[in-house]
C-alpha cells in the first residue's frame, strides 16, 4: 500500500522503518528541513519503560498547588495558558485516581517495555550508533516520605514482571559512583536495570537514512496545510508541494495532531507540554553518571550520552510558546551541580525547549480513526523515545493486518469516545 506518515519526529521515522519493511511504499512530510529537529532534538535521552508512568495521579492536585509557590518547581502553569490548556488539566485531573492510574500505567509499562524489546531488535539489525548505553536508570529519593510514595508504582512493576531494585545510600553510590559528594542528600533509590539510555536525534537521523535505503521518499520543508475528506475517507492532504494522495495516512505530528485533526471532527485531547534540557560536554569522568539518574525532588532526569551530559525536565503549560526563560535554566543546573557537582563545564551548556504531546491519561494515541484509511501514532508526551519502536510496530501490524504481538485495542482515539 502507498502509505503517507506526517511528520518525521522519532514516532513518524520509526513508523517510516516498520511500514517499509513491511513492504509498504512509504513517504513522510515534514515542514522541518530534516527529521527530529523539535520535540526529538535533545530529549532527556533516557529509555526507561519501568519509569513510563502517568502524570496524572493520586496525590498530583495537592502537589501541584505547593509547587505553584516553589521557586524550582517541576511544573509551572502561566496565566496566559489559554482555554485548551485548562480543559487538558481537568481531564487530567479526572484521571488522578487510584483506579485510572493503575490502568493507565499498566498501558504504558506495557507499551514501553514491548518497545525497548523492539530497539534492540532494530539496533541487532541495523548496528545503529547513537550514544546508548544499557545500565539502567535510578531514581533517587532526598527523603523516607518520596520513597513511601513509589509504593503503588512497585506494585504495578511486579505485576507487569518489571525487573526493579530498592536501594539504600550505599547502594545508590555503588550503581552511580558520581554521587558519592552527594551521598549524604539521599536516603535511597529505586533502580530499574532494564532500563537504557541514547541520543534520540542522532537515532532517528541514521534511522531516517536507514530507511531512505530501502525506498522510503521524505519531504522536508514541506507545509502540511490540511486534509480533505470524502465521507469516512481522507482522499488527500494539501501541502505546499501540492495535494498528496495514498491509501493510508498517519498522523504523527506530535503536539500539532490536534490542530490538523479539528477540521476533520476529530477531538484529540494532546496538549503541548513544554520541556527544557540542557547539555554540558563531561570534564571530570569521576563525577559524572554512567546512565540516567532521576532526580524525584525536582522531577530532573540526568542523563549520560557519550562525552555529553543531557539534563532534562520541567512542565510547563504555556501553550506553543518556545521561549527559553533563564529560570528554567537554572532549576536544570541546579539538579545536576547538586548531584553531579562538577561533572560538566556549565559555562558551555546549550539551553533548548520542546513542546511534547501529552495526553491526559498519559498513554499515547496509537491506531485507527472513524475514518477508515486515517492512523494516529501520537500522544507520547515525556516517553516518545522510550515508547517509539513498540508504538510504530504496532502501527505497522494493524495497517498490515497482522495481530500486534501486545494488546493494542485499548490505545486508540476512540477510547477517549466513552
Amino acid at each position: 500500500m502507498k502509505i503517507v506518515i506526517l511528520g518525521s519526529g522519532v514516532v513518524g521515522v520509526t513508523s517510516a522503518w516498520y511500514l517499509a519493511k513491511a513492504g509498504h511504499d512509504v513517504t513522510v512530510i515534514d515542514r522541518q528541513p530534516a527529521a527530529a529537529l523539535e520535540t526529538s532534538f535533545a530529549n532527556a535521552g533516557e529509555i526507561s519503560p519501568g519509569y513510563s508512568t502517568p502524570w496524572a495521579a493520586p496525590g498530583i492536585p495537592l502537589k501541584a498547588v505547593k509547587w505553584m509557590f516553589q521557586k524550582h518547581a517541576p511544573l509551572v502553569i502561566r496565566p496566559r495558558a489559554g482555554l485548551a490548556a485548562w480543559r487538558w488539566m481537568a481531564q487530567m485531573l479526572a484521571n488522578c485516581t487510584q483506579a485510572r492510574y493503575a490502568v493507565n500505567k499498566g498501558r504504558m509499562v506495557r507499551v514501553a517495555e514491548y518497545s525497548r524489546d523492539c530497539l534492540i531488535a532494530l539496533r541487532e539489525e541495523t548496528g545503529l550508533e547513537y550514544d546508548h548505553r544499557t545500565r539502567g536508570t535510578l531514581e533517587v529519593f532526598r527523603n523516607q516520605q518520596a520513597i513511601d510514595a513509589v509504593a503503588k508504582d512497585i506494585e504495578i512493576l511486579k505485576a507487569g514482571g518489571v525487573p526493579f531494585e530498592m536501594l539504600d545510600r550505599a547502594g545508590c553510590v555503588a550503581a552511580e559512583p558520581g554521587l558519592k559528594a552527594a551521598s549524604h542528600k539521599l536516603v535511597g533509590g529505586l533502580r530499574l536495570p532494564g532500563d537504557e539510555t541514547g541520543d534520540c536525534h542522532m537515532f532517528t537521523t541514521a534511522l531516517a537514512e536507514k530507511a531512505a535505503a530501502l525506498g522510503v521518499k521524505f519531504h522536508y520543508n514541506t507545509a502540511i496545510n490540511r486534509a480533505r475528506a470524502d465521507g469516512n475517507r481522507i482522499v488527500a492532504v494539501e501541502t505546499s508541494m501540492g495535494d498528496v494522495t495514498a491509501d493510508i495516512f498517519i498522523g504523527a505530528l506530535g503536539s500539532y495532531t490536534p490542530a490538523f485533526l479539528k477540521p476533520l471532527g476529530l477531538d484529540l485531547p494532546v496538549y503541548p507540554v513544554k520541556g527544557y534540557s540542557i547539555t554540558v560536554p563531561v570534564v571530570d569522568e569521576t563525577k559524572a553518571p554512567v546512565s540516567t539518574v532521576m532526580d524525584e525532588a525536582y522531577k530532573v532526569a540526568i542523563t549520560r550520552l557519550g562525552s555529553r551530559i543531557r539534563v532534562g525536565g520541567m512542565a510547563e503549560i504555556a501553550g506553543f510558546e518556545m521561549d527559553l526563560p533563564k529560570a528554567r535554566q537554572e532549576t536544570l543546573t541546579l539538579s545536576v551541580e547538586d548531584l553531579f557537582g562538577g561533572a560538566g563545564d556549565q559555562s558551555q551548556a546549550v539551553f533548548w525547549s520542546g513542546l511534547r504531546p501529552m495526553t491526559p491519561d498519559g498513554t499515547p494515541v496509537i491506531g485507527p480513526t472513524r475514518y477508515g484509511n486515517l492512523y494516529l501514532n501520537t500522544g507520547h508526551g515525556t516517553l516518545g523515545w522510550t515508547m517509539s519502536c513498540g508504538s510504530a510496530r504496532v502501527l505497522s501490524d494493524l495497517i498490515s493486518g497482522v495481530k500486534p504481538e501486545i494488546e493494542a485495542s485499548d490505545l486508540a482515539i476512540s477510547r477517549y469516545a466513552a
